[in-house]
């Protein structure tokens, strides 16, 4: 089974968070989705940064990391994939909007 964990600057409050996991499950309803972070200060990159580099090590080999810190959520802004490899194979992925 897939791993989808997300980081966002959502909040817990209202609905983005819930939707975003109803988009992914309709998707692929087979996925597991795990939360790591959905209260990182809005629009905060280091903040983070710093979580996934303090988490991403105790997750299963090929989780995605969905991480969601951006002003422009929704918009045609291109996405960011970064691999993380180990031992010449794919250890863990990670999508970002790309903001520069």
């Amino acid at each position: 089974m897939k791993t989808i964990a997300l980081i966002t600057d959502f909040g817990n409050k209202d609905y983005f968070v819930g939707v975003l996991k109803g988009v992914i499950k309709k998707i692929n309803p087979e996925v597991e989705i795990l939360d790591i972070s959905n209260d990182i200060p809005s629009y905060n990159i280091l903040s983070a940064s710093f979580v996934i580099e303090k988490s991403f090590k105790y997750f299963p080999a090929e989780t995605i990391f969905l991480v969601v810190v951006d002003p422009g959520v929704g918009s045609e802004r291109k996405i960011l994939l970064v691999t993380y490899n180990e031992k010449c194979r794919v250890r863990s992925c990670f999508l970002h909007t790309y903001n520069s």
